[in-house]
């Protein structure tokens, strides 16, 4: 991770030269609150999740600003905003229910190994 060069070429990389993914604690479609940085207490679903980078994408938190050039002539340019990604570490699940936010844990049900929230006990999909 020193110096410029391709993003990929700073990332940490096992023996066999793969990128070290990190553990999630959210998926895809999981309602979280961001806990720290400059939308601390936005809700929000997951929708996006990047292992290689321990990043996730918030809808509606850390909106970026993107220029877009015109692509032929006579088209204008575009200004979009959506949303960028942030560390999993800034995230916890939300209860909606209850307006609680929670540490996630496993355990075995019917035989199958389900994923629930600790303070309130229930099951997530």
């Amino acid at each position: 991770m020193i110096g410029p060069g391709k993003k990929w070429e700073k990332l940490p990389l096992t023996k066999n030269g793969k990128p070290i993914k990190h553990d999630m604690h959210v998926k895809t479609g999981d309602k979280v609150v961001v806990v720290a940085g400059a939308d601390k207490g936005t809700v929000g679903d997951v929708t996006k999740v990047y292992p290689k980078t321990g990043k996730v994408v918030v809808s509606g938190v850390n909106m970026v600003t993107k220029h877009e050039k015109p692509r032929v002539q006579g088209e204008t340019g575009e200004i979009l905003r959506r949303e960028g990604p942030i560390a999993s570490s800034n995230v916890m699940h939300w209860d909606a229910e209850k307006k609680v936010r929670s540490r996630v844990g496993t355990r075995i049900e019917g035989g199958k190994k389900v994923r629930y929230l600790k303070k309130t006990d229930k099951v997530l999909d």
